[in-house]
């Protein structure tokens, strides 16, 4: 069986400056491109992190796609901070930048605090950690 190894993600998005604009101002990745761009491809903490516009993927493959609307429930990213403490103020600052607040802190069962928020199109996003 052939190896596969896993080196990132993509969102397909369809407004490129807003979700540039996300995730570099809120989320502080280190986004360079600019915001009319149509391929957004970056290195964050060893993963490879990509925005690809929507219209230009379906010209690539010659096919249309459906895309979800609102905040969607088919993926997460999910981004660690240092310990408990970190989780609330990471939610607390992004949601403050505009991020849309999906749910609040808490720590659950199996000892991880965490909290969601979605990106402008809805994209559900993870801020957690599993030290107190």
């Amino acid at each position: 069986m052939m190896k596969l190894k896993l080196e990132g993600f993509g969102i397909f998005v369809k407004d490129m400056g807003t979700m540039i604009r996300f995730y570099r101002d809120v989320l502080g990745f280190e986004i360079k491109e600019e915001e009319d761009t149509s391929n957004v491809y970056l290195e964050k903490d060893g993963t490879l992190f990509l925005l690809y516009g929507r219209k230009d993927f379906e010209t690539m493959t010659g096919k249309t796609f459906d895309y979800a609307d609102k905040i969607n429930g088919h993926y997460e990213i999910a981004l660690g901070v240092e310990n408990y403490a970190a989780v609330d103020l990471a939610f607390s600052e992004v949601t403050k930048k505009g991020a849309i607040p999906v749910m609040e802190p808490a720590t659950e069962p199996w000892g991880q605090r965490t909290c969601y928020i979605a990106d402008p199109e809805g994209n559900v996003i993870e801020i957690g950690s599993f030290q107190p």
